[in-house]
């Protein structure tokens, strides 16, 4: 058989190509009449040339009908074990659709997953969607606004949000299409979306909870305000770019506003002669001047310590006050205190007793207090004018450029207005400092590590979270305004929260103290944060409150994997709440990528152009197609124009076809420093139909020649083993970056493997010497380890080999994705290496040596079997079950699933089995009720162990201290229940 090879080398193309280089490929059609859920029939000829459109077709609803990606089939895997593995997808906001930054959380994410089920593990991967507070609002309200001119006010509440449930059911399903597209191994059967009945009672259970214990509050305080939104948005929701040019696009102005400039006015003094400058960066503020402070120590303005300035717009007499804060070297070192509008001066008030003055309202104009002048006018425009009048009295005093950072709100784009608002908060504090000491103890991991110092950064200087938006769509705050007979005229606002109304009544009649039909409530009509209810997606995903059986037994989630950019938004307020809520961890690891940048190394932005979404790339698309999306869309018509002249820059010929299983390829190997394009996609590719035409010629080969048991084989040639070789090195390279969680070293062995070693040096120089047993068995391997990365390519090129392996349908394991997954005989010991390392330094710590023999020692967590001889401790096993370390114990953390505990106690003897053998170091096992050894997952340690344990007895039977083979006996046989699969080994 002739087969001609093409070899397309990594590295990928770089983002400093100046095109994309292609072709249209042929496209070639399944034309098989295969229901939906029905296998896929690879009976038929074998393709020329890799299609994807041709790969992909029919394998995905037969994996989904199967029930392949419920954890209810775990028990079906042929090599399942005792372990789970958990995980949720962080939900995408679903006001759209998902561009190639979802696309690599899905892509590592399902590549984890995978693995772990082919592993044999039970996994559970939980897809859901958020409902975007203000992402949806805001493109619900265009939508109105657009098809029938209507703004979200002009209807009522329960009409607005008629209309965005809607459109969630036109819209929600296209996330779900894509991920399916995507080849994610979700179980649908459990999707859940944010405002569903379930989850909606999740976060009503939430807020009272955290109501009762104190953690959330409601208070009048300076928030920052969205003028645009006319809402609050929490401290992370603000982003503070440095200005690289004096005029900036605001929503809802038509000309530029400028930015970076100081101005400097006076204030004449009340009842003498003289003035004090002051300058500001917001000259419109200065209606809502209560006072000018200035530095004690000030010679400049030692003299009028106490005096008063008059304001020139509202005869105002503003007192002049001393504060320590006050930066001399600031402008004129004299400063215009306005507290409403003002962090700073805020807290500056808080201290001097100093009243506040709204002067901007929460729409962005100016108030009443103002005066008719400026009343309604927007707080820009109003600048002009203010400067206008400042110049008509002859108090304005200059003007000069000011490097500055804008508060901007990463939502709507508008300047952050600060303004004091009734709200609830939530304390954090406590919470954050607890959240630092997981990472601290060992108890949370996240990866890679340097994230570390900015977690602990950022909690260490966390305040207060303001929870509460001014929206419609979201979660309702289940808290009720109380009326009482008698109080209609009070100031004072009176508050209780229910899981229902009438809960709420009941609260409000005990606390008090009237009858319940006396009780009048309005419900406050704000709505939560959108991330105070996705941070209990961990959780609150698997039925919490409610004790299901899911939450007993995925919860806390194995890991989160994430972009790196939700570290704040959504990754520490998991961590806070769901330590908080369920008491424990929400997951044991965090992992974090980097942000997808485009090959320019620019962020993704609808507004740039740049934003891809993961079909166009699988399926290729034309650039009048992807500039008629760009049209369809919500973007500004200054936008669009800047986007459109991107794409006809990057894409002149529109986007290939390049197939999810190359898509997939390309993002796992993406690199945090690296920049991602299309071209790097197309190499992939590439890739795929390497392999495509490397098992056409296996198939080829093995109809010519037979497939002989690899066992068999002999004599194998140097060629033979030198390829076997080189495949068990990919085995180990590909366990060693799973276990790191660099799936890019995993990618680059198995191409390196592929392309390299078997396809240029194995099957190109001699194709006729090749042996089909070893070439069968390095194409099948490769295609299991590729499985993860590549489900359909896989799927398919594996199901057309395994006839001839001579496998029957057996209903279950027909499918490549349930297969065990490839490991090296040194997979069960790294562990058990670093257990003893570990082991040895809590030993040296403590002192525990042969000169103490009177120190009794607690370890728990470890793998006897290694870490006995390995570390000079008596072979003894007792058992014992431990609710929590033992107290005063020295800790040594292994990695984020297993801990030793190592407490020394001086005594006098310690009998055991009613034997005089001290023991200095002890390993306690946990006994389950269901006659289970409790350490977490099972770990088959191997022939070579049970091998070790029989040759321990054996010499230590010849010995005649009284007693110790029974010790030895009794340890044996427990280590040969953990082979058998009768215990399992649970980590923390």
């Amino acid at each position: 058989m002739q087969v001609d090879f093409i070899i397309h080398r990594f590295p990928f193309k770089g983002p400093e190509d100046q095109g994309m280089k292609w072709s249209d490929k042929e496209r070639i059609a399944y034309s098989a009449s295969t229901p939906p859920g029905k296998k896929k029939d690879t009976t038929l000829p074998f393709p020329s040339s890799y299609s994807p459109e041709y790969v992909e077709a029919s394998w995905y609803q037969w994996w989904e009908k199967q029930g392949f990606f419920t954890p209810e089939n775990h028990d079906n895997l042929p090599g399942a074990v005792n372990r789970s593995f958990s995980m949720c997808i962080p939900p995408p906001n679903v006001t759209g659709t998902l561009h190639l930054g979802h696309a690599l959380t899905v892509a590592i994410e399902d590549a984890l997953a995978r693995r772990r089920r082919m592993q044999g593990y039970k996994v559970l991967w939980v897809p859901g969607c958020d409902h975007a507070g203000i992402a949806t609002q805001t493109v619900v309200e265009r939508m109105l606004f657009r098809e029938h001119g209507k703004r979200r006010k002009d209807l009522s509440r329960e009409e607005f949000l008629q209309e965005v449930w809607k459109w969630k059911k036109s819209k929600g399903d296209e996330i779900y299409h894509q991920l399916r597209k995507l080849g994610a191994s979700l179980d649908w059967s459990r999707a859940c979306f944010t405002m569903d009945l379930g989850f909606s009672s999740a976060v009503t259970e939430a807020f009272v909870r955290m109501c009762d214990s104190g953690l959330i509050y409601r208070s009048e305080r300076l928030v920052n305000w969205s003028c645009a939104l006319e809402s609050a948005v929490s401290e992370i929701e603000v982003s503070l770019p440095s200005l690289t040019q004096r005029s900036v696009c605001l929503p809802g102005y038509q000309k530029k506003v400028e930015f970076g400039t100081m101005f400097t006015f006076a204030y004449p003094l009340d009842g003498q002669d003289g003035e004090v400058t002051v300058s500001t960066t917001r000259p419109e503020t200065m209606l809502g001047d209560v006072a000018i402070a200035v530095h004690p120590e000030d010679p400049r303005y030692q003299a009028i310590h106490g005096k008063h300035c008059r304001h020139p717009f509202t005869d105002r007499l503003i007192p002049i006050i001393t504060d320590a804060t006050v930066d001399v070297e600031l402008g004129t070192g004299a400063v215009k205190v306005t507290p409403a509008h003002d962090h700073t001066d805020f807290l500056l008030s808080q201290r001097h007793g100093l009243p506040c003055l709204t002067v901007i309202g929460g729409d962005g104009a100016m108030t009443p207090l103002c005066g008719q002048w400026l009343e309604g006018v927007r707080r820009f425009d109003a600048r002009e004018h203010v400067i206008d009048a400042l110049r008509e009295k002859k108090l304005f005093r200059g003007k000069e450029d000011h490097a500055m950072s804008l508060p901007l709100c990463s939502r709507s784009g508008d300047v952050i207005e600060p303004l004091l608002k009734k709200q609830w908060f939530m304390h954090c504090e406590e919470m954050a400092q607890r959240a630092i000491q997981a990472v601290d103890e060992g108890q949370l991991e996240i990866i890679p590590h340097f994230y570390t110092k900015t977690w602990k950064s950022w909690l260490s200087n966390i305040s207060d979270w303001c929870i509460s938006r001014q929206l419609w769509w979201g979660h309702q705050i289940p808290a009720y305004r109380v009326s009482l007979p008698g109080s209609a005229n009070t100031e004072e606002e009176l508050w209780v929260w229910g899981r229902s109304q009438a809960e709420a009544r009941e609260r409000a009649a005990v606390k008090y103290e009237v009858t319940p039909d006396s009780v009048t409530l309005t419900q406050d009509p704000d709505v939560l944060d959108t991330w105070f209810s996705s941070g209990l997606f961990p959780f609150a995903m698997l039925g919490w409150p409610q004790q299901t059986s899911d939450l007993r037994q995925f919860y806390p989630n194995t890991i989160l994997e994430t972009g790196s950019d939700l570290i704040f938004f959504w990754v520490a307020r998991m961590v806070m709440l769901g330590t908080e809520l369920t008491g424990q961890l929400p997951f044991k690891q965090v992992l974090l990528h980097s942000l997808v940048r485009d090959k320019h190394g620019r962020k993704m932005s609808k507004s740039l152009g740049n934003v891809i979404d993961p079909l166009d790339v699988i399926s290729g698309i034309s650039l009048e197609r992807l500039q008629e999306k760009v049209k369809e869309g919500n973007l500004d018509p200054r936008e669009s124009v800047v986007a459109m002249e991107a794409q006809s820059k990057d894409f002149p010929k529109g986007i290939p076809e390049c197939g999810t299983d190359a898509l997939r390829f390309a993002l796992c190997s993406y690199k945090a420093q690296g920049d991602l394009s299309v071209s790097q996609v197309l190499s992939c590719r590439h890739f795929c139909n390497k392999m495509w035409q490397t098992v056409r010629f296996t198939l080829g080969v093995l109809k010519d020649r037979g497939l002989q048991p690899l066992e068999q084989t002999a004599p194998l040639s140097g060629i033979d083993r030198w390829v076997c070789s080189r495949l068990y090195s990919t085995v180990l390279q590909c366990e060693q970056g799973f276990d790191r969680y660099e799936l890019h070293s995993v990618t680059a062995a198995l191409h390196s493997f592929w392309l390299h070693s078997l396809c240029d040096i194995y099957l190109v120089p001699s194709p006729a010497r090749v042996s089909g047993s070893v070439l069968f068995h390095c194409v099948t391997v490769s295609l299991a380890l590729l499985s993860p990365f590549m489900p359909f390519l896989t799927e398919e090129l594996w199901q057309r080999l395994r006839p001839l392996s001579g496998q029957g349908e057996d209903g279950v394991t027909t499918s490549l994705c349930l297969q065990s997954y490839p490991q090296s005989e040194e997979a069960d010991f790294s562990l058990v290496q670093e257990v003893v390392r570990v082991a040895r330094s809590l030993r040296a710590q403590s002192g525990v040596t042969k000169e103490r023999p009177d120190s009794k020692s607690h370890l728990s967590n470890v793998f006897d079997a290694a870490l006995f001889p390995s570390t000079g401790v008596t072979k003894y096993c007792s058992l014992f079950s431990p609710s929590a370390p033992p107290k005063g114990s020295a800790v040594g953390v292994v990695d984020h699933s297993c801990q030793l505990h190592l407490r020394v106690q001086v005594c006098s003897m310690w009998f055991l089995f009613k034997d005089t053998v001290v023991t200095p170091l002890c390993c306690w096992l946990c006994w389950c009720g269901s006659g289970r050894l409790v350490f977490g997952g099972t770990i088959a340690f191997g022939a070579l162990i049970i091998v070790y344990l029989h040759f321990t007895v054996a010499c230590f039977l010849g010995f005649s201290l009284p007693g110790l083979s029974c010790k030895v006996l009794v340890f044996c046989n427990m280590m040969q229940n953990i082979f058998l699969g009768r215990f399992r080994v649970k980590w923390c």
